[in-house]
């Protein structure tokens, strides 16, 4: 009860003296547009339409017109009309995260959808919308996260702090391979976004990926791909912001977004909508220009606290060099590249060894995993090279000892890199199996 009574003193507290009102004058495409209020109002605040039917349909301000606003409307826009009441919000673009949000899953306002009552606001306010600390004041990436995934562990070693790119198209594992991680982690804090996500696998996730365990450590923000671009677009800022706030506690936080295709996408419709020229494939500039702004928001702070980020991307069409897969790898410390044919060979995860790369990867690796994992890629990169003359039959046993060697060693590589779903391995396991497959001895005649 005491929750409960705190909560509305702070809402109270926040109560403007004066209300602000104007009235609709026209609506066009995703646009409504009013007259009367912009003495209160900027962009990214927010309004409410009241309907024909009674209903409030929040908006939020995105342009000027002369003497008019142009709203977008978070949900429907059935039933306004011109002559519409239209209320100028008191909430700010902020929420109030609080510890107890552990273990649920809210919206992209911050608020519970998981039946499980209303949730505790916090005493600070965090924008939903912030720059990320100064970069001269944050601290380095160190130490291992571990994520219980052979192939990422080992290979791919993502440290706190880190963000790393999930890149693939679709049916290919992105969104597999990332609950894997989501479930083994060893974080303190597990803040997840699913944006634009199909709805039927909402519930999916947090009970049969995620597990009671696995959620009771996890916030979960939901966006399901039939909501508005608006809600799509601010769920995500809505992740960092709840990420934000664990890593201001000193907690290592992993933030795991699916996907940053659909962000996106989401702010291609708004920015279109607006009338921004497109630039890219039809991506307007603004998309380009806040994808750094959302994913420089992960990473280490000035203090204990780190945000380590992991963001899957959709590439178009398999192309790994279409815009936006170009724009988020150029902002990551690493990729990781699922390959469809990889995948078509029933491999899993399909992670392309030689095509992914993690940037912090060296500085973290004692010599000896580094050699290890050296080796390893060695072997890898030899079979590839010569991989269409080996299943042709074309290559002469003993012709290469490197290629003898790889030939040898390759399917048990493979097999090290193929991995259950509901299979955990530590970072000390992962380097110990590995090291035992490359200390089997190579003969010619084996």
């Amino acid at each position: 009860m005491g929750a409960y009574l705190e909560n509305i003193l702070q809402e109270i507290n926040k109560l403007d003296t004066a209300a602000y009102f104007g009235k609709v004058t026209g609506v066009q495409g995703l646009f409504i547009e009013a007259g009367g209020i912009l003495a209160k109002l900027a962009v990214g605040d927010r309004c409410s339409v009241i309907n024909n039917n009674g209903r409030k349909v929040p908006c939020e301000v995105v342009s000027f017109k002369e003497d008019k606003i142009l709203l977008m409307p978070y949900a429907s826009m059935e039933g306004i009309g011109p002559g519409c009441p239209v209320e100028a919000d008191d909430a700010r673009p902020v929420i109030y995260p609080h510890p107890s949000w552990l273990g649920r899953i809210i919206n992209a306002f911050g608020e519970a959808i998981d039946g499980k009552g209303p949730l505790i606001k916090g005493s600070k306010p965090y924008f939903i919308k912030c720059s990320p600390p100064p970069a001269q004041f944050r601290d380095r990436v160190k130490g291992k996260v571990d994520l219980g995934v052979k192939a990422v562990n080992t290979f791919l070693t993502i440290c706190k702090g880190q963000r790393m790119g999930i890149f693939a198209g679709s049916g290919v594992g992105k969104s597999t391979l990332m609950s894997m991680m989501a479930r083994h982690t060893d974080s303190d804090v597990s803040v997840i976004g699913l944006i634009g996500e199909r709805g039927r696998e909402a519930k999916e996730f947090v009970e049969d990926v995620l597990g009671a365990d696995g959620l009771a450590k996890s916030v979960l923000v939901l966006a399901t791909s039939d909501e508005s671009p608006l809600l799509r677009r601010q769920a995500a800022y809505v992740t960092m912001a709840v990420a934000e706030f664990f890593r201001d506690e000193n907690k290592d936080v992993l933030c795991m977004m699916d996907s940053i295709t659909r962000f996106a996408m989401a702010q291609r419709e708004i920015a279109l909508s607006v009338g921004e020229p497109p630039a890219s494939k039809g991506y307007t500039p603004s998309v380009f220009s806040e994808l750094p702004r959302l994913l420089e928001r992960a990473g280490p702070g000035s203090g204990n606290g780190t945000i380590t980020g992991l963001f899957t991307v959709l590439v178009d069409g398999d192309d790994h060099n279409e815009p936006v897969a170009d724009a988020v790898r150029s902002i990551l410390d690493g990729h990781i590249v699922l390959d469809r044919a990889i995948a078509e060979r029933n491999r899993y995860p399909a992670i392309n060894i030689l095509r992914s790369i993690s940037r912090t990867m060296p500085d973290c690796d004692t010599k000896e995993e580094y050699e290890l994992v050296a080796k390893a890629r060695k072997y890898i990169a030899a079979y590839e090279d010569m991989a269409e003359l080996i299943r042709l039959g074309a290559y002469k046993k003993g012709s290469n000892r490197e290629v003898d060697e790889a030939i040898f060693y390759y399917p048990k590589i493979e097999a090290f890199l193929s991995q259950g779903k509901q299979e955990r391995f530590s970072l000390e396991e992962c380097y110990e199996i590995l090291g035992n497959i490359l200390a089997i001895p190579f003969s010619l005649e084996a």
